[in-house]
């Protein structure tokens, strides 16, 4: 211990903090586009509210709204022998042949197949003279709430998503002697101009849509594959008022003198039951006759046992109330905005608990929120970053049952993987393609080798469940769970190492570092090489994780032998360039992007842990000289590849090198709602600057070490964190003032000896389960 000031109080409970700063997102108009409007949702049914008086639009989703189903399509056709001549062609340094090949044989090439929007819910009043208008979303709270006065008198709306009651809930209120005066009505987007959905009303207060997902601008292998079959949904909207009228024409509602409006919205889907109309229809039965503060007490008391868990205060506290597309020009013109940097981070975990609870569907490229037919990239899952990055919060931020959601589609998608393994390969275990779908379809697609042509997913969706176990030392979870999922992986990719001719060493081949080219000796640009260094990093990883698993479960096998020699065998993904950079390729290969948006080449640095600066020194600075190069060249654009910067800033311990990135994600890649633009929108990098964030407070990726502002900016002067998590099963709070630690306190869950690094002291700490020691600096 180096610190004498250190004053420790033992105790077998934890002080809760309070908020200090509101965590509120509000504007002065109402949204004029998508980007602008704000989003809800509860894992599940979401919706985009645009706050529009008059014509209000409250766009609304669904997260198993696919065209198609599992079995439309079949594999690729590619064969062992198919493999055996790209690696073939590899050896021979025949680059451009085996490219070609291996998508020509294992690739579908270009897929169409896209999450949908569910539809609008419109709001069409009359409302003259607005003034004093203001919308806006507690992320506390998760409450959506547009106000403005009409000729002089109130109107509002407050929007909710609610778990609990699995719906959306609308209440509209005025004081205005004409009340609402208008018409309520639902509508989904045409499918190339032939309907996707029937809208009626069935009463006087209940409205019906109903319609089945299509894609007729759907494509497989690059060629146009009509789908007109897919997901079926059924919606309800019951609209119940206390004064006034609402009666029904054929596919509406016509509002006259209603002071005060509830509206109740239910959708059921086939995906998730085949009886899903009649369970609709129960599903309104049982809301019916709750009132709005039933529904709404409900709604913020189970969204807050999440939200709640953790607090993040940067700064002091202040009363400056300005509006939040104000705050993101103000740091445009260069200021700097610490609430607007909290209130970024409190967003990422509200998106996460509203696009991914116990039971849903994990959180897509747009999370659940989307208003096309057919949107970008698919608002599908590509798993070569961007669905990792989604759950990336979950652990730290104290949210680690979310990370259900990845790990019940990997489990499945692992099945669906080993029919290409057998198949295409001849292998065991399972392989993980590039991208997928809800349908999860295991093959490779695109139609260039350095877009989709991939194998790595696997192992960097397998560390998931390894950073749970570190989390939680849920040793069923690793048993049942993880250690299943592992073997599989390391199934395959234990028959797919080959022997490199080169050096004698085991590569994964062919072999490409996700989305990016070299150029070979030929002066050509390819893709697959023989042990790209992110493959050789998370086979590496993978194949550590099953070992150190299998000792904790005492499942020594002959299995885990040979995973063991082979690792000694295997080729080291961290080589140094002749520069002192770390090689992204085989070779030290010219870069044809020298800039290029993708690290993959660090996954050994982050996410994995395998470089460090006490372990590993001279990789560490080896990472900072090829992050310097990556940003000399124009590299880390906007969108995830910014918020990954972030958090290598943070693994580099540089403070300062973290709030640039700050900014210029703020600067350059928030659209006016916080969404990330990459652009378009891509949720990933919300969620990966709040992993970002958490990673300058707190690291303990480093076993038996967890160091305590370890990347602080010199802007985050003073803060407080309450409820974050480490590695370990440690929860912590703690304090900080002119850029020292005040105060931490660390509760122990595990009982697990640790060495925490705060403030210049080594304090090395084994406490009981259920202990909690505190501590003033």
């Amino acid at each position: 211990m180096k610190k004498s000031s250190l004053i420790l109080f033992w105790a077998f409970f934890s002080i809760p903090f309070s908020f200090a700063q509101k965590s509120v997102i509000w504007y002065q108009q109402p949204a004029q586009n998508w980007d602008e409007a704000l989003p809800i949702g509860n894992g599940r049914l979401g919706a985009m509210v645009f706050g529009i008086p008059g014509k209000e639009r409250i766009q609304l989703n669904e997260d198993s709204l696919w065209p198609g189903g599992p079995e439309d399509w079949g594999l690729a056709d590619g064969t062992p022998k198919d493999l055996e001549q790209i690696r073939n062609y590899l050896i021979s340094g025949d680059h451009a042949k085996a490219d070609s090949l291996l998508v020509l044989k294992f690739s579908r090439k270009e897929i169409t197949r896209s999450h949908q929007t569910l539809g609008d819910l419109w709001l069409d009043f009359d409302w003259n003279s607005v003034t004093d208008y203001k919308r806006s979303l507690d992320l506390e709270e998760a409450i959506s709430l547009t106000e403005f006065k009409s000729e002089g008198y109130e109107v509002s709306q407050e929007v909710i998503s609610s778990a609990p009651d699995d719906a959306i809930f609308i209440r509209l209120k005025t004081t205005h002697p004409d009340g609402f005066r208008g018409a309520i009505r639902l509508n989904r987007p045409e499918d190339q101009g032939y309907p996707t959905a029937e809208s009626k009303a069935l009463n006087n207060n209940l409205l019906q849509m109903t319609g089945m997902i299509t894609q007729r601008s759907g494509q497989i292998d690059s060629k146009p594959y009509p789908i007109l079959h897919g997901v079926k949904f059924k919606t309800l909207v019951l609209a119940q008022n206390h004064d006034g009228e609402i009666k029904s024409t054929s596919n509406r509602l016509e509002v006259s003198g209603a002071k005060e409006i509830i509206l109740k919205l239910v959708t059921a889907t086939s995906y998730y039951s085949p009886d899903f109309e009649k369970q609709v229809e129960a599903q309104i039965d049982q809301i019916s006759f709750k009132s709005w503060g039933e529904v709404h007490s409900t709604h913020v008391r189970e969204y807050k046992s999440w939200y709640k868990r953790m607090s993040l205060k940067l700064g002091e506290s202040t009363s400056k109330d300005i509006p939040t597309d104000q705050r993101i020009q103000n740091v445009k013109a260069g200021h700097t905005d610490l609430h607007l940097e909290k209130l970024l981070f409190d967003f990422g975990r509200y998106l996460l608990i509203s696009s991914s609870r116990p039971g849903t569907n994990p959180a897509n490229l747009q999370g659940i929120w989307n208003q096309h037919i057919a949107a970008p990239w698919n608002a599908d899952y590509h798993l070569n970053i961007n669905l990792q990055m989604n759950y990336w919060p979950t652990e730290v931020t104290n949210l680690s049952e979310l990370h259900g959601p990845l790990f019940d589609f990997t489990d499945d998608l692992i099945e669906n993987g080993k029919k290409v393994a057998s198949n295409n390969f001849n292998m065991r275990g399972s392989m993980l393609p590039h991208t997928t779908d809800l349908w999860k379809i295991p093959f490779l697609q695109s139609s260039t080798a350095y877009w989709g042509s991939w194998v790595g997913a696997g192992a960097w969706l397998g560390r998931h469940y390894w950073e749970h176990y570190l989390f939680t030392g849920d040793r069923d979870f690793l048993e049942k769970r993880a250690f299943p999922a592992f073997e599989q992986l390391v199934l395959f990719y234990s028959d797919w190492l080959m022997t490199d001719p080169r050096d004698g060493t085991l590569v994964s081949a062919p072999s490409t570092s996700p989305e990016n080219q070299f150029i070979n000796e030929k002066g050509q640009k390819a893709a697959a090489t023989l042990g790209a260094a992110m493959d050789q990093q998370l086979i590496h990883d993978i194949f550590s994780i099953y070992l150190k698993s299998s000792e904790i479960l005492g499942k020594r096998s002959p299995q885990s032998d040979k995973i063991q020699a082979q690792l000694g065998k295997l080729r080291t993904g961290i080589q140094l360039g002749s520069d002192g950079r770390i090689l992204e390729w085989d070779r030290e290969y010219e870069e044809p992007e020298k800039g290029h948006r993708h690290m993959s080449h660090l996954y050994a640095f982050h996410p994995g842990a395998a470089i460090t600066k006490s372990q590993t020194p001279e990789y560490f600075q080896a990472v900072k000289k090829t992050l310097d190069f990556r940003l000399a060249n124009g590299g880390a654009g906007p969108g995830w590849s910014r918020a990954w910067l972030i958090n290598f800033s943070a693994r580099l311990l540089d403070g300062e090198m973290v709030h640039e990135h700050v900014e210029k994600l703020i600067t350059h890649s928030l659209l006016p709602n916080l969404f990330d633009g990459h652009p378009p929108f891509q949720i990933d990098g919300n969620f990966g600057y709040t992993a970002g964030v958490a990673e300058a407070l707190i690291q303990s990726h480093e076993e038996g070490i967890i160091r305590i502002l370890p990347a602080l900016p010199k802007a985050w002067e003073s803060g407080k964190v309450t409820g974050i998590k480490a590695r370990g099963g440690f929860t912590l709070d703690f304090t900080w003032e002119n850029g020292e630690v005040k105060t931490v306190k660390i509760l122990s869950n595990l009982g697990k000896k640790t060495k925490l690094f705060a403030d210049g002291s080594e304090i090395d700490l084994e406490l009981k389960p259920g202990e909690s020691l505190e501590m003033e600096f």
